[in-house]
């Protein structure tokens, strides 16, 4: 394996990325304290139009804070919910009717053509149209009829961290105003963030890991957009084989590839995402992987490492919080496996599809 220079134009190796992950309990904090009455308001024009299903758009990492929306939309607003395929409205100028559709893009620059086309092409269809955005001046934001601010500030390294838990926290706020609920529970979250920073387990979890060739993450409920988003860092910043598995979806098939030779990041929070784990854990065990367990290792009967995460969160915002020792951990492991998580390989920081 070669080993790149030791820095990426004037910084070190891996410094954007780390201090963006350290940023992370800031932005939180700023987003409710900032950005709460936006959301109350957006959410009261949400609730006035009456929508009766959501439809979600996003790319990369903002799917998958799509896909945390999707399970708030269904679980907590008794709504159905789908993720949107943008290319049905421009590849194949697709127009469905939308009437009573709410439909949500999400994207941290809010430039990208297919994004910023297909929520023109659906608000001319009968939906209502919101975009979530870290940039308010964006094509997105223009085009869509209500928009959100993230609230994260500029992100620098091409992986995007704060602009994720952002997202994730700005969509619970919406979806929580929307269903007229209080968000009390949303105030610790800052603090709890920051005492992921340093949790030392990280460290060994990669030396662990560091020379595996391909991973598997898996969770089921809220968790599911952790394990997803957990495998796309890795991939993208370790240069690692990760793959993503709903935890039902593994034992559909996926599960014969689990051997001692490939790893498993089992994400397991309390509650019923994690009870509904059992079986899956109970199977990677039998087949002789190596389990590696983020949140509550009692429902796993234990595990080769531990992530712990604080107690007493609510199983709904915990993937808020159980991204950051994964965001390490990727960032950890592209160090220690010589690459610049700042500057991945043919990547830049914004993606523009069509």
């Amino acid at each position: 394996m070669s080993t790149p220079p030791a820095t990426s134009g004037e910084h070190p190796r891996g410094e954007l990325m780390l201090t963006e992950i350290r940023e992370q309990p800031g932005t939180l904090e700023g987003i409710l304290s900032g950005g709460a009455a936006r959301a109350r308001t957006v959410a009261s024009a949400i609730v006035t139009r009456r929508p009766r299903f959501v439809l979600l758009a996003a790319r990369g990492t903002s799917d998958h804070a799509a896909l945390y929306a999707k399970y708030l939309v269904e679980i907590m607003l008794g709504l159905p919910a789908g993720m949107a395929s943008p290319s049905t409205l421009t590849t194949y100028d697709a127009r469905p009717d939308m009437t009573g559709v709410l439909w949500i893009a999400v994207s941290q620059s809010g430039g990208s053509p297919d994004l910023v086309d297909s929520t023109a092409a659906a608000g001319r269809a009968g939906a209502t149209t919101l975009a979530v955005t870290n940039n308010a001046e964006s094509d997105l934001a223009a085009t869509a009829q209500l928009h959100l601010d993230m609230r994260a500030g500029t992100e620098r390294a091409v992986a995007a961290t704060k602009t994720y838990t952002a997202s994730l926290l700005t969509l619970w706020l919406l979806l929580t105003y929307v269903r007229g609920a209080p968000t009390d529970a949303a105030h610790a979250l800052p603090e709890r963030a920051a005492a992921l920073l340093d949790e030392p387990d990280v460290q060994s979890v990669a030396d662990r890991f560091r020379f595996a060739g391909t991973l598997v993450t898996t969770a089921r409920g809220y968790a599911y957009a952790t394990a997803r988003e957990a495998a796309l860092k890795l991939m993208e910043t370790a240069y690692l084989s990760a793959h993503a598995f709903s935890g039902a979806d593994l034992l559909h098939g996926p599960l014969a590839m689990i051997d001692q030779d490939r790893p498993v990041i089992a994400v397991i929070p309390e509650g019923a995402g994690g009870q509904a784990m059992r079986p899956v854990v109970d199977n990677v065990h039998e087949r002789g992987a190596e389990l590696c367990v983020l949140g509550d290792p009692s429902v796993a009967g234990g595990g080769d490492c531990v992530l712990a995460l604080p107690a007493g969160t609510e199983e709904q915002l915990l993937p808020i919080l159980q991204i950051v020792p994964l965001q390490r951990l990727a960032h950890t492991m592209a160090l220690a496996r010589g690459y610049d998580p700042d500057a991945p390989r043919g990547l830049r920081k914004e993606t523009s599809t069509w």
